[in-house]
């Protein structure tokens, strides 16, 4: 059986339980084209892993399709799938060289010793690590064996990679070094890429598009401008990049904008998610939208209020400000002068916004909260385990 779709992946109608009664995905649909960098991004518990592992065949789906390249693979063997794997620990084997680690999944497919050679010395060259041929791995740093684990996951030309928290055990300028190398590589050799993670900064410098995941479901699937610039609820404006949220009272509706009263305050802002007048609804505005000390008559929104707070940042500074009945707002200001801000702590400012950058959600009394994983915990051993078996 095949499909007539175009994707090289395809999740269709897939939900997963592990006990019968609790879902922890949730009719889950995604298509995934030849050559895409799709990253699914959400809190621990959320179902994104559980996902990855599905279509990797380490896990079962409870129902749906999964195809890749227009074959169903719900019940092939994961090493049957040609899937690359990376994984948070790299699981290299300890007692072979890097060369040697390169070479294995070569071996487990019969290819002749000259082809083996030169695809891990080319592998190597790509990756820069050609002068760590005969180390062992735990001669090499932290970010060198990330590389040697990307390098393995490339070595067999796989169509799609699957790559699970990759970056999470290093530290962030090596991180912010290792997520461009990963992007250059994707662009370099056209790979379909499947990327899980819960940092969303990751996310939104390496992906083309984005599914954020909450409970088992996906909130928003979109290119990382959109999810920031136009989120579709309060989730999803919360969960990535930092946000202003704001609860008030829908007052009128008008064509794609509404009024929305927030204590004695009225606040106009673009309808996203608004049921109807006289319906709560979370304002969410991000802190760099937000204009201190304003001049013309561009800002729909403008208010009085108190500096609480304001941090160096180097680039910008970041300022809590009070809005007496109304809420402390974080704002940030470009530091482009690099002789500081005109501003001080306890000083009254005013500030304003643009209706369409003020977006009317739907309402949820909590901020977001990361939730407690439900989905089953995994150790260094069964990574470990599960890249031998892909292999």
């Amino acid at each position: 059986m095949k499909t007539n779709r175009t994707d090289y992946v395809s999740f269709q109608h897939v939900k997963k339980t592990y006990d019968g009664k609790t879902l922890v995905v949730k009719d889950f649909n995604l298509d995934i084209a030849p050559g895409e960098f799709v990253t699914m991004l959400g809190p621990s518990g959320s179902g994104k892993t559980t996902c990855l592992m599905m279509l990797a065949g380490f896990e079962t789906a409870t129902h749906g399709e999964i195809f890749i390249d227009g074959t169903p693979v719900n019940h092939l063997a994961p090493h049957k799938r040609e899937i690359g794997m990376v994984f948070q620990n790299y699981a290299l084997f300890p007692h072979m060289t890097i060369a040697e680690n390169l070479a294995f999944p070569l071996k487990v497919r019969n290819m002749s010793t000259r082809e083996i050679a030169e695809r891990v010395e080319n592998i190597l060259s790509m990756v820069e690590l050609s002068h760590v041929a005969n180390r062992y791995p735990k001669q090499l740093s932290g970010g060198q064996q990330q590389r040697v684990a990307l390098a393995r996951a490339l070595v067999f030309e796989p169509k799609l990679v699957l790559m699970d928290e990759p970056l999470g055990a290093l530290d962030k300028q090596l991180r912010e070094t290792m997520q461009m190398e990963i992007k250059h590589l994707h662009e370099k050799l056209g790979i379909t890429i499947l990327y899980v993670t819960h940092d969303q900064d990751e996310a939104l410098t390496m992906s083309d598009r984005i599914a954020v995941f909450n409970d088992g479901e996906v909130q928003q699937l979109a290119p990382p401008n959109e999810l920031y610039e136009s989120p579709s609820n309060a989730f999803v404006a919360q969960f990535i990049g930092e946000n202003n949220q704001i609860v008030g009272q829908v007052q009128s509706l008008e064509e794609q904008y509404c009024q929305v009263a927030v204590g004695s305050y009225q606040v106009q802002a673009k309808s996203v998610q608004v049921v109807n007048e006289r319906a709560l609804t979370t304002l969410s505005i991000r802190p760099e939208k937000i204009v201190i000390n304003p001049q013309g008559s561009e800002l729909q929104n403008r208010f009085v209020g108190r500096v609480n707070e304001m941090i160096y940042h180097g680039d910008h500074f970041r300022l809590i400000i009070e809005v007496s009945g109304f809420a402390s707002l974080v704002v940030k200001v470009p530091n482009d002068s690099g002789q500081g801000l005109a501003v001080r702590v306890g000083e009254q400012v005013e500030i304003g916004w643009r209706k369409q950058d003020c977006h009317a959600l739907d309402y949820q009394e909590q901020n977001f909260q990361e939730q407690n994983s439900s989905e089953p915990s995994r150790n260094a051993d069964r990574d470990g385990a599960r890249e031998e078996e892909a292999l």
